[in-house]
Order: C-alpha cells, then structure tokens, then sequence
C-alpha cells in the first residue's frame, strides 16, 4: 500500500463508520461486512470478493491502534493541504513555497512517483520517518541503511468461525477458507522468477533511500529505481509481478480446544499477513461463535460445567425417583431424593468438559416441576383427597407469619 493510498482512500467510509468511530464500533461493522462479503457465503462473486478484500484492507489498518493513528495524521497531514504543489507548506509557518530555486515541490505527487510503501509498511517506513528524511542532512544514501526496507512483520488477521456446541465442548478440528494476502509460493517471497535472484539497487547501494535538493533543501527520499526497496528485480515471477505477495483463498485447519467458549479467540501463529524483508509473517486469530444447543447449556459460574432442565411430576420430587437424563455421551441415571424442592439442582460427576489436561467438568441437572394442563375426573379426584389429607401443611407458614 503507498502512501497516495492512505491519502486518497477512505477506511472509515469503506467500513461504514465515522471517523470519530470507537475500537468496538469499528470491529462490530467489520464483523457484519465480513461475514456478508465472504468468498464462502458469496461462491463465484467476483465483486462481493473484491469489496471483501476492501474491507479487511480497512480494518487491518483501523483496528491496529499505531496504523490507524499514523493513517489519520497523513491524511490530516497531506491531504488536508499541508503540503501544496505550488504555494508551500500551508500548515507550517513560513510555508516552504519558494527556496533558493523559486519553485514548491508536492509530496503526493513525490510519493507517486517514487512508489513508496505505506506508513509503517515496507516503503517509507511510517510518518514519522518519513519527515525525518525530509528534514534529515544532505549526506548521500550510503552508511546505514534506510528506514526504507526496514524489516517488518506482517500484519495479524481476524476470522470467525462457527461450530456445533458438542464441538465446542468436545473439542474438533474445522477447515476454514480464508481470503488474505500471503507469500507468493511461486516465488518463496522474493519477488523474482524461481531461478533468478534479486540484486542490490546500484543507485542507492542498497539502502532504499536517496539524496535530494529543492532549492535551499535536501532530504532523502525512497530511490525511484527499485522503489525504495533496496533491491533490483531483473526478472519479476509471473506470479505476484515482484512484490513477493499475493491475494489468495487458503485453506487451513483449525485445532478447537475442549471447552472453547462462545467469542474466544483461537491465535494461529504465523497464519497472517506475510512480514516484509525478511520478516516473520502476523498472527491469524479466529473468533468462535458457537451455536447454542436444544437442551444442554454451560454454566456460569464454571464455563467446564454443562447444565441441563428435567422435567418431573410432583410425586417424583414428593416421594423420590430414579431418573434417566441424557448427556453428550448417551444417558445417565440420576437418583432424586423423596422432598426434593422444585428448582433444586443435582451434580452427575464427570458428565462435563473433558479437558486434555485431564480435568473433567460436571453435568448439573436442574429438576422442575410440570404441571399438567388438564385432568380428568379420576386426577382430580384423587388430587383432592390429598389436599385434604395434608391440610395442615402451609407451605406459606414463614411468608404470612409477620400478619
């Protein structure tokens, strides 16, 4: 990404938010746009994958705190008129319209023409260096080497994935398929046909940085000739055209841990943006949605301890019954004892999450009274005589003894 591209493309307008727009606001939109633009949920849309690709551009930028910063300053910077082409510096005093030549100069069209990277990318290595450069000395590119091809690594990437709740309580191994940019295989990352290696830039050494003058200035600007890379490609892979990188769909396997929680995050190491110069690629966390089940849920109080509503008859609780409940392995029997209350909760040991770590959760099984919608005349019957068999009990004695 250049640095025209941070000036002239809108992120905030791309994701749908305002530029004012919180971490959480900004992550929320993502979410809603990722998950209708995918390649998955669009198969052969060539437009829907494009505007897919948009998006995550957007939000690698915006979610990352030092990107978005660096990203708002350039644009307040250099599209706000900081820089003109022909009166000077506007936001600066004095400007720096005319030196010793009489002439201004624009850092957009100085950007353009150079083709250097983003802030923070492998081109001119963020804002901050970049107007270190322009303010630097009038030395030549040689000595140390430039912020130019400074190594970086790659930016981490955020997917989502959804899975059945047995899988997640379980523990599974899910494919996913993911739209991103990634080293291009054709290549190995260097930019240059299989059988041809780059070589260093004989204009700036190497460095990726040059000496410039306009009028009573001089400033180092990223070298034109190998584009602030440092590196000359005399034959370009086929592939990715030089720049080592390519947007592809992979497909990768996804290792859910036992007990994996609705909205954890599961970091795959090295899975995200490829780093540049030789740097060590990003990370890719998948965000886990996991859909809720018809009868079992998971407790709050210990995310390890499944949970479970049995429905029984007043008598089972009244004169004890032995149950059988069914668990994610099959079923079980659970003893109930005579009085149980209504709402009462019962533990069947090890019937929860299986951890690899060897501890198991629980299965809670909570009993609660079903009350028939109709009885016949016999029910009825028989249900009277026992209101009359145990009229002395109130089950209201304590709530209405204070009147």
């Amino acid at each position: 990404m250049t640095q025209r591209d941070w000036i002239e493309k809108d992120f905030y307008r791309e994701l749908g938010v305002a530029s004012g727009a919180s971490a959480d606001e900004i992550k929320k939109a993502y979410r809603k746009l990722a998950r209708e633009l995918h390649p998955d949920a669009n198969p052969g849309d060539a437009k829907a994958e494009a505007r897919f690709k948009s998006v995550s551009e957007a939000y690698g930028v915006l979610s990352d705190e030092k990107k978005r910063r660096e990203y708002d300053e350039t644009r307040a910077l250099f599209a706000g008129g900081a820089f003109s082409g022909a009166g000077g510096a506007g936001g600066f005093p004095g400007g720096f319209g005319a030196g010793a030549g009489g002439q201004g100069f624009d850092l957009g069209d100085l950007f353009a023409r150079s083709g250097a990277g983003g802030p923070g990318g492998a081109g001119a290595g963020g804002l901050g260096d970049l107007l270190g450069g322009l303010f630097g000395s009038r030395g030549g590119a040689t000595g140390t080497r430039g912020t130019a091809n400074r190594p970086q690594r790659g930016a981490d990437v955020e997917s989502e994935l959804r899975i059945d709740f047995v899988d997640a309580v379980r523990g599974a191994e899910v494919q996913i398929r993911l739209s991103s940019p990634g080293r291009c295989e054709r290549c190995g990352g260097t930019g240059a046909r299989p059988g041809s290696t780059p070589r260093a830039c004989p204009t700036c050494n190497g460095v990726g940085l040059v000496s410039r003058s306009q009028g009573a200035f001089a400033f180092s600007e990223p070298c034109r000739d190998c584009r602030g890379t440092g590196r000359i490609i005399d034959d370009p892979c086929p592939e990715c055209g030089g720049d080592g990188v390519t947007s592809r769909t992979r497909t990768l396997t996804v290792r859910v841990p036992a007990g994996v929680d609705d909205g954890q995050k599961i970091r795959l190491a090295g899975q995200g943006e490829p780093g540049r110069g030789g740097a060590p690629a990003g990370d890719l966390y998948v965000r886990v949605h996991v859909t809720p089940h018809r009868i079992f849920g998971r407790s709050v109080k210990n995310a390890d301890d499944l949970t479970l509503k049995v429905p029984v008859t007043f008598q089972e609780l009244a004169l004890g019954a032995t149950l059988t409940v069914p668990t994610l392995d099959g079923t079980v029997s659970l003893k109930v004892p005579p009085g149980t209350a209504s709402g009462r909760t019962l533990r069947v040991r090890g019937r929860g999450v299986q951890r690899r770590s060897g501890k198991t959760g629980d299965l809670l099984v909570t009993v609660e009274v079903a009350v028939p919608a109709k009885l016949d005349d016999a029910a009825t019957e028989a249900l009277q005589a026992y209101a009359e068999a145990t009229k002395s009990f109130d089950p209201r004695a304590d709530l209405l003894g204070g009147r």
